[in-house]
């Protein structure tokens, strides 16, 4: 959290320089130009600490002392983290790539195309060449492995698309992934009792570089998390989720947690992309048909379009919280509460569609 909010004030100060500057054109609801960096401190925010930790313990194993010097609670994870260090820095090296996309698409603009060549490309090298995949009880093999990179690609481009208002994308990915977290500390790692500290570390260091970006994205905006910030907390969230277990089979609705709590960037998605559609116009050119728009167009300040996001989006974590935890019939009863919240989204959003209509 640290380091990203103290690197965003140099990065603030020189975005003309960086060619990071959004202007407000087109569908963008914002009235002053604004720097587009965001994603670099989020980056550095994550990035750093784990250069730091790796290094903590590689030196370790040269250097006994430096292990005696920590409490031993700490030190002995150690062995498990070296066994795990090739696989992290390939899924962050991943992430970067991501990241370096982004930047070059919030500087120069690039093709659809050649952005969705690369998401799925990193996606189907995380899933096919990493291993990491659903745990979704489906005999398939290859059906599970599509499945995990359709997901991959979806999330990155959710959390794109709601980056439309002050401190939304990056306070609702700040919440799913403190929520996540909490599933891994509380979710037994298989065939031990112990939590999974690789998983939820990896989630607990993204929610804190995006609380360090949200104290510079905080209505009025200084600056804005753009596609390098986006593209990388999407990628990292969808992928720690696939990292994770989330119950044994005894259990198997448990692994529609990822769909508890990613519900709302979901739906926003779903439903822009409907609505482009039903219109005739392209998937890909923004527009101003996002749930938090559709929010203010009910007579909700933006502020408050955001405030009503968030606390949705904490009451679907909540229930991903409980989901692993509880039997089939409590399952039901949690998967109902989240549908409720989304059913109740929609009766809010209908009373905008009869206005609409009525015009």
């Amino acid at each position: 959290m640290a380091i990203s909010l103290v690197s965003l004030y140099p990065v603030r100060r020189n975005a003309v320089r960086l060619g990071l500057v959004a202007e407000p054109v087109g569908h963008s609801t914002h009235t002053r130009a604004t720097p587009l960096g965001g994603g670099i401190g989020i980056w550095l925010g994550i990035m750093i600490p784990m250069i730091l930790g790796t290094a903590v313990v590689l030196l370790s194993d040269r250097i006994p002392m430096v292990a005696d010097a920590l409490p031993t609670s700490i030190a002995g994870y150690f062995d498990g983290i070296s066994m795990r260090l090739t696989q992290l820095w390939w899924l962050l090296g991943s992430a970067t790539v991501l990241f370096v996309l982004g930047i070059w698409d919030d500087r120069r603009g690039a093709p659809v195309v050649l952005r969705l060549g690369v998401e799925f490309a990193v996606a189907a090298f995380v899933v096919y060449y990493l291993d990491f995949g659903f745990t979704a009880f489906i005999g398939a093999a290859w059906l599970t492995k599509l499945l995990s990179v359709v997901w991959i690609v979806a999330v990155i481009n959710s959390f794109n698309m709601l980056d439309n208002m002050d401190a939304l994308s990056g306070g609702v990915a700040a919440i799913i992934a403190t929520a996540m977290a909490a599933v891994m500390l509380t979710t037994p790692s298989p065939g031990s009792t112990e939590p999974q500290l690789f998983v939820a570390g990896l989630l607990l260091s993204v929610a804190g570089s995006l609380l360090g970006f949200l104290w510079h994205n905080r209505p009025p905006a200084k600056i804005f998390m753009g596609d390098g910030g986006s593209y990388l907390v999407g990628f990292l969230i969808a992928v720690s989720m696939l990292m994770a277990t989330f119950a044994s089979p005894p259990r198997p609705h448990a692994v529609l947690a990822p769909l508890c709590v990613m519900a709302i960037p979901m739906y926003d998605m779903a439903t822009v992309l409907w609505i482009r559609i039903r219109e005739g116009r392209s998937v890909f050119v923004g527009d101003r048909s996002h749930f938090s728009h559709r929010l203010v167009d009910l007579g909700l300040s933006r502020t408050q379009a955001v405030l009503t996001i968030h606390l949705v989006t904490a009451t679907c974590g909540l229930a991903a919280l409980l989901l692993v935890h509880v039997s089939v019939l409590q399952a039901v009863a949690v998967l109902g509460i989240v549908a409720c919240m989304l059913l109740l989204v929609v009766i809010l959003e209908s009373t905008g569609w009869q206005k609409q209509s009525n015009d």
